[in-house]
């Protein structure tokens, strides 16, 4: 048996330059007394991170309050993990990732993990997972696979590149969050070329059409030119894709992240427009059908579960619970009774721990859904949802724009993935 002999938290800074957290755990053959990192000893780390427009659904991080970081510091939560959790978990055996995920659920004892912090249960949830899988000899993805169910084949996800961006993560005048790129190729890598030269193009587009501010980017490595309506965002990146000679290998998806314009029964668009369900619900239909939209994440704001049924129900394309669910089972089963969408967002952070999130994709895939593993807007270099949207074998993942460190490490990894997995063939299209 190999048994978790310790575990260690501390306070990092995520991508935003905002305290989070990072876990090591230790575990090994040796009595649990023993801390000492010997054969037979397995250490591995993972850190967490944040939300930007968040769902009020969502597990609750701790933060410390007070002057210190602004109040965001996560002292407490490393409290919390190294007198708490760390004397809790010791001696138990560290493949055995239901057990671990559900002590740390009855250590917290809350619904929304308010009470240790969701931030300090997955550092720790996640940590385990990976030195699991070190200490059984396998990659990430390939020990995190025997733990999904219904059993999935491992595939190469592909990238939903977040090239555009709006609402909270760029505070410009557009209200809508996400404009993806989704190139379809042969290869994960083929799609991630064809990503980053579209991105590049679009780079000089904006730079010709309203100069260098044009091309600041956002929390997620997108671009925050000066325009306020999706029409004129679509049209930039059409023209980008045209550019870059890959016209028909690049499609077009939108998160729209609606509750953050929702205002008093109206959807917020721009000081003079401001419409209802009803005539959003048209609006996205017309742009569907104009731009050839792949996927649509919240269109609606997050209680709206009818209007959601609605649009998937007139539409042919991806519609996309992520404020909607949050990850969370019982949002999830609510959103199969009311037939809302046909794809779940999954983000490790809205719920809490591996278990919970494998939990979540089972239900979906049980519905008849797809899985998009998602990356937050507040992110570290941590590399482990790359894994896991290979494990889950959904064959999509957000990780944001070909562009920053922390969203590059996850399509790196998928590089060695595919590597490790393909060597020199050829995976199938997915779209």
């Amino acid at each position: 048996m190999t048994l978790i002999t310790s575990i260690k938290a501390r306070e990092i800074l995520d991508s935003r330059g905002n305290p989070t957290l990072e876990v090591e755990v230790v575990a090994g053959r040796q009595p649990p007394s023993e801390t000492r990192l010997t054969a037979g000893t397995f250490c591995a780390k993972a850190s967490v991170p944040s939300g930007v427009s968040t769902g009020v659904y969502e597990a609750r991080e701790l933060r410390d309050g007070g002057k210190r970081y602004l109040g965001k510091g996560v002292l407490k939560a490393v409290k919390n993990i190294n007198e708490i959790i760390a004397p809790a978990l010791k001696g138990i055996e560290i493949t055995n990732q239901k057990k671990i995920d559900a002590l740390l659920l009855k250590l917290d004892g809350t619904v929304n993990k308010s009470n240790l912090g969701s931030n300090a249960l997955l550092g720790v949830s996640l940590a385990c997972a990976r030195t699991a899988a070190n200490s059984v000899g396998k990659e990430l993805y390939l020990y995190l696979n025997n733990l999904v169910y219904p059993k999935k084949k491992i595939m190469l996800p592909v990238p939903f590149m977040n090239v555009i961006e709006g609402g909270k993560h760029a505070g410009s005048s557009l209200p809508f969050q996400e404009f993806m790129i989704v190139p379809q190729a042969q290869s994960f890598a083929e799609a991630l070329r064809l990503g980053s030269e579209t991105y590049h193009v679009l780079k000089g587009v904006l730079l010709q059409k309203y100069g260098k501010t044009a091309v600041n980017v956002g929390d997620e490595g997108g671009f925050v030119p000066p325009v306020s309506t999706a029409e004129e965002v679509l049209d930039l990146l059409k023209e980008a894709i045209k550019k870059a000679g890959h016209s028909g290998k690049i499609n077009l998806a939108m998160d729209a992240a609606a509750s953050e314009f929702y205002l008093k029964g109206q959807y917020v668009l721009g000081k003079e427009k401001k419409l209802s369900s009803e005539e959003l619900l048209k609006y996205y239909l017309t742009l569907s059908k104009k731009y050839s939209l792949l996927s649509l994440e919240d269109p609606f704001h997050q209680e709206d579960f009818q209007n959601f049924s609605r649009l998937k129900k007139q539409s042919k394309i991806q519609i996309v619970g992520d404020d909607l669910t949050v990850t969370n089972p019982l949002r999830i089963k609510k959103a199969i009774r009311e037939q809302s969408v046909n794809c779940l967002l999954l983000k490790v952070n809205q719920i809490g721990t591996l278990t919970e999130a494998l939990e979540a994709a089972k239900l979906a895939y049980q519905a008849g859904w797809k899985v998009i593993v998602s990356h937050r807007g507040g992110e570290t270099n941590d590399d482990f949802i790359a894994d896991l949207a290979v494990a889950l074998g959904c064959g999509m993942i957000k990780a944001g724009a070909p562009c920053r460190g922390e969203r590059v490490a996850k399509y790196n990894r998928l590089l060695q993935i595919e590597e490790k997995i393909y060597r020199n063939t050829l995976i199938s299209a997915i779209y």
